[in-house]
């Protein structure tokens, strides 16, 4: 996991994308956590638009990304 601190229109966050995507660019999202929010961009476009979702929202989209395929 990579980490890289920027400051913009939200304030100081801490922005991390997985170290899987290397350094060519790779289709990759950023995640900054607050205390309110989960905050997701895509890291192409660092100051296009952003998803902001609460922390259970968030936790529940991980459980289902990590679920084992149905078959």
């Amino acid at each position: 996991m990579n980490t890289q601190q920027t400051t913009d229109d939200h304030g100081l966050m801490e922005w991390r994308k997985s170290s899987y995507s290397g350094t060519s660019g790779g289709d990759c999202v950023e995640v900054a956590a607050t205390p309110a929010a989960i905050h997701v961009r895509d890291s192409k476009n660092q100051a296009g638009p952003r998803l902001t979702l609460a922390p259970t929202t968030w936790a529940a989209f991980l459980g289902y990304a990590g679920a084992k395929p149905l078959s």
